[in-house]
């Protein structure tokens, strides 16, 4: 039987390249990211996720181009599961369009 952990989540509002808090991953061996985004606004908003991941807490990078999520560009609720790569991973948000804001509420639990 595979172990979970509980849910671990950060709440913030992106307006611009941002992180999110650092998320360990214990012994996981899957990192199951729940992303919802209420209300953007902005003239043609977009957002684009992607997980990084780091060995020391300082230092986080891409692993695989496949740590992404789609493109956002309107509320939506999207969860996406991946191979936990570190022992820590965080969330990097992008930001496009005019003036654009993105209230995000981002969840993970693991499972070994």
């Amino acid at each position: 039987m595979a172990h979970e952990s509980p849910i671990t989540k950060t709440t913030q509002t992106v307006t611009t390249t941002a992180t999110s808090g650092t998320f360990p991953m214990g012994t996981a061996r899957r990192a199951h990211f729940l992303l919802n985004v209420s209300a953007p606004s902005g003239t043609t908003p977009t957002l684009d996720v992607t997980v990084e991941w780091s060995h020391d807490g300082t230092t986080f990078a891409v692993a695989d181009p496949t740590d992404s999520f789609a493109q956002i560009t309107a509320a939506k609720v999207v969860a996406k599961s991946f191979d936990v790569k570190a022992p820590m991973a965080r969330l990097r948000y992008t930001t496009g369009g005019t003036s654009p804001s993105f209230p995000v509420v981002a969840g993970l639990f693991t499972t070994s």
